[in-house]
């Protein structure tokens, strides 16, 4: 067994190496025709050191980043060859490809930096916290209440940005000596401003529910996924009902730790085909793209497991229903919304439509929701998390000019590192 596992491990790592050189190959062509940005140009960056596998973590933030780099210039920072080839597709930004530890040095001399964000707890972001002259942010990709949005490493950062008044409680009782009033700023969840987007489908009569699972985790108190403990169950109730429209959106790492897991995850895709097959207007949509925002708006009903599509979805104010996790190891943080939700049992899987019409038309449900809403949130109206998210910027940058005015006469020290590191895409991901 030791053997075959050693021959498995080799075969992985030589992929890897093999697909990291083709992807730098290509980006260097790619790159001979991208004109990076001026010296001098870029106030805020956003450090992305990860692999395309967590690219939908930055994908979150395009919309509320392309909105603010009307007001201070936005760059994505990647050190990933992959990653890079993927964002000069898509990204509404510019995005700089710094490899090594040299070329981010040179962009972070070049440019006036106030601020840099981060998306995630990647081990990389830690390359960039040695350049003190700017204020370093954890802006997340998510709200949620899985174990991920306590950790300790919050405590790395200038500032976090947060949802609101459940996320400062939430860190509050599991961080000690946090100052949580001075370095958590609430911004709600301005993503919800850009929640939308052409629909894959006609519009109908039919009762539209988003089920949208996370992964199945990488140890078991993160075992939050449902695919394979509720999914098939449910999905296969609702397409019998043919008053239901299907928009099955998984989490893109099902599978990755638990082969069963992405199996199920392939017959629920295929029950989806068959169902589309024997009736056309039907219309079920797997969803695998890039955007987030449609399926969260055009749902009646979503359906999720605990993870920040919870608190997408929250944001919208429209009904949830959440999947309980079937491992009893699963870490349940049940003080907050967990502790007051529409949950789902394994046990109930097969009957999720009665449940479904339940809490469409229930008013204590609506009211219930509504609460714990403004609870993560704020206000919610049109543009209100967007407007708080910009005062959020201003804050930081005025006290970045004050800071600046202060310390204008101290010496500038090397803040170089004698160890050059390179990103491949066998990179450790940063955690979902």
């Amino acid at each position: 067994m030791r053997i075959l596992s050693q021959l498995s491990t080799a075969q992985r790592l030589a992929r890897n190496i093999y697909r990291s050189r083709r992807n730098r190959a290509a980006l260097e062509a790619r790159m001979a025709s991208v004109t990076p940005p001026a010296p001098g140009s870029i106030e805020i960056a956003v450090y992305f050191a990860d692999t395309r596998v967590n690219l939908y973590q930055i994908r979150q933030w395009y919309a509320p980043l392309a909105e603010l780099a009307r007001v201070h210039p936005v760059a994505i920072i990647s050190r990933s060859p992959g990653t890079m080839l993927t964002l000069l597709d898509e990204a509404p930004v510019p995005a700089v490809y710094l490899r090594r530890v040299v070329d981010l040095e040179r962009f972070v001399a070049e440019q006036p930096l106030r601020i840099v964000f981060y998306v995630n707890q990647n081990t990389k972001n830690f390359q960039m916290f040695r350049y003190s002259r700017m204020w370093h942010v954890f802006i997340n990709h998510g709200e949620s209440d899985k174990m991920y949005m306590t950790t300790n490493q919050y405590k790395a950062y200038d500032y976090s940005f947060i949802a609101g008044d459940a996320a400062k409680e939430r860190l509050e009782r599991k961080l000690w000596n946090y100052d949580l009033e001075r370095k958590a700023i609430a911004i709600g969840r301005p993503q919800a401003d850009h929640f939308a987007g052409a629909l894959p489908y006609e519009p109908d009569d039919r009762t539209v529910v988003l089920y949208a699972p996370t992964w199945e985790g990488d140890r078991p108190a993160a075992a939050y996924g449902s695919i394979a403990s509720h999914g098939e169950a449910l999905v296969d109730a609702l397409l019998a009902t043919a008053r239901h429209r299907v928009i099955y959106r998984p989490h893109p790492r099902s599978g990755v730790v638990d082969r069963s897991y992405g199996e199920a995850n392939a017959r629920i895709v295929a029950a989806l085909a068959r169902a589309n097959a024997a009736d056309p207007s039907a219309q079920h949509v797997f969803d695998d793209g890039a955007a987030l925002g449609w399926q969260l708006a055009a749902a009646d009903v979503a359906i999720t497991d605990i993870s920040a599509m919870v608190y997408d979805r929250l944001a919208t104010g429209k009904p949830i229903v959440i999947a309980r996790p079937a491992s009893a190891e699963a870490e349940i943080d049940d003080s907050g919304y967990l502790g007051d939700c529409e949950w789902l049992t394994v046990e109930q899987a097969a009957e999720i439509v009665p449940i479904v019409d339940r809490v469409l038309t229930s008013s204590e449900a609506h009211e219930r929701l509504q609460l714990w809403v403004e609870r993560h949130f704020g206000d919610t109206a049109p543009g209100a998390a967007t407007a708080r998210f910009h005062a959020a910027v201003e804050q930081l940058i005025a006290e970045w000019r004050r800071a600046a005015a202060e310390h204008a006469d101290d010496p500038v020290t090397s803040e170089s590192n004698p160890f050059d590191d390179d990103i491949d895409e066998d990179a450790a991901p940063g955690e979902g």
